[in-house]
């Protein structure tokens, strides 16, 4: 019963590591909650690996949505230049009739 006990609440660093990145993007039980909790009292290296995978995260999030801005809205000289081009062409057309 008692062996049942630790393995159930002492995980080993592989697995602690692998509920901190599944806890990213899933939800986790309440038991892996506890297991991950009670191993990071224990574990400096699995305490800075959760620490280090949270900032890499937002730091990844951070950057797509500054692409992902640019490339929504096109800057205000690409826009006139593509208006420029339009009113060349309509203009072309128009002479050639």
């Amino acid at each position: 019963m008692k062996r049942k006990l630790m393995q159930l609440l002492f995980l080993s660093c592989l697995k602690a590591t692998e509920i901190i990145e599944k806890r990213l993007y899933f939800r986790i039980s309440f038991i892996e909650k506890l297991q991950l909790k009670v191993h990071k009292m224990m574990c400096d290296a699995c305490t800075l690996y959760d620490k280090q995978s949270l900032f890499m995260d937002r730091a990844i999030e951070a950057v797509n949505k500054k692409e992902s801005a640019k490339n929504i809205e096109p800057a205000k000289e690409e826009i006139d230049l593509l208006k420029k081009r339009i009113s060349d062409k309509l203009a072309d057309t128009g002479s050639s009739e």
